[in-house]
């Protein structure tokens, strides 16, 4: 368990509920504990939207050789020959 985050007991979380939301939803998680068991961990809900991988799958074609088309120029760039 992480010792930087703050435990409190339930019934103090009970009496400061409003305090501790404030500073978890400004991200600093905190436990509440049972009779010095921690039961629970709060924390800001990470309400970003999560990349799904395969996401566009089947609706833009995927090509075998991308660069083909452009291989001379990627050859000019580096000061090389293309195949």
């Amino acid at each position: 368990m992480n010792r930087d985050i703050e435990v409190v007991n339930i019934h103090d979380a009970k009496t400061n509920l409003s305090r501790l939301v404030d500073l978890a939803s400004k991200g600093q998680p905190f436990i509440i504990a049972k009779a010095g068991k921690p039961l629970v961990k709060v924390e800001a809900i990470d309400d970003k939207p999560k990349a799904i991988i395969g996401a566009l799958k089947g609706i833009y074609p995927a090509v075998d050789d991308i660069d083909a088309p452009f291989a001379d120029d990627i050859a000019n760039l580096f000061g090389g020959e293309a195949d």
